[in-house]
């Protein structure tokens, strides 16, 4: 198995922005999942990023979405998270076994709509991780 480890940016409706201008500085393949792409109709978040990637030969990621207006959010608080995307589920839960010790666990490790495991966990440290099976987003 490998992993890789990506900056995931949490922004407030200019997330879409920030992926074109990192795609413009590092090049890579910009894909960007829209609410409305989920099926949220809100016309006031529809086109909001729910998840974004660029991702580059030369080895540069980063993800980023916009923070679901419901919630509070503050670019000093939760600014991004450690994205652990892998193949293995055994090995993952590993990783996720151990960093759960003195955690506050945001969602438990488990199958959700996107990825046969997810789980997202802000470490004894303040660090907020999250760890998923790295799967392939079919368009519609």
């Amino acid at each position: 198995m490998t992993i890789g480890v990506t900056p995931h940016l949490n922004f407030r409706g200019n997330a879409r922005e920030a992926l074109e201008f990192y795609q413009s500085v590092f090049g890579g393949e910009l894909v960007a999942v829209s609410y409305a792409d989920m099926g949220n109709a809100d016309p006031a978040t529809a086109d909001n990023v729910v998840w974004g990637q660029v991702a580059a030969d030369n080895g540069f990621r980063v993800m980023a979405y916009d923070v679901y207006p419901h919630l509070p959010w503050d670019q000093g608080q939760d600014p991004f998270f450690v994205s652990v995307r892998g193949t293995d589920p055994a090995e993952l839960q590993g990783y996720w076994d151990k960093l759960v010790e003195g955690a506050d666990v945001r969602q438990p490790i488990g199958p959700s709509q996107w990825a046969p495991l997810y789980g997202q966990l802000t470490d004894r440290f303040g660090v907020t991780w999250v760890l998923d099976i790295a799967v392939e987003y079919a368009s519609t």
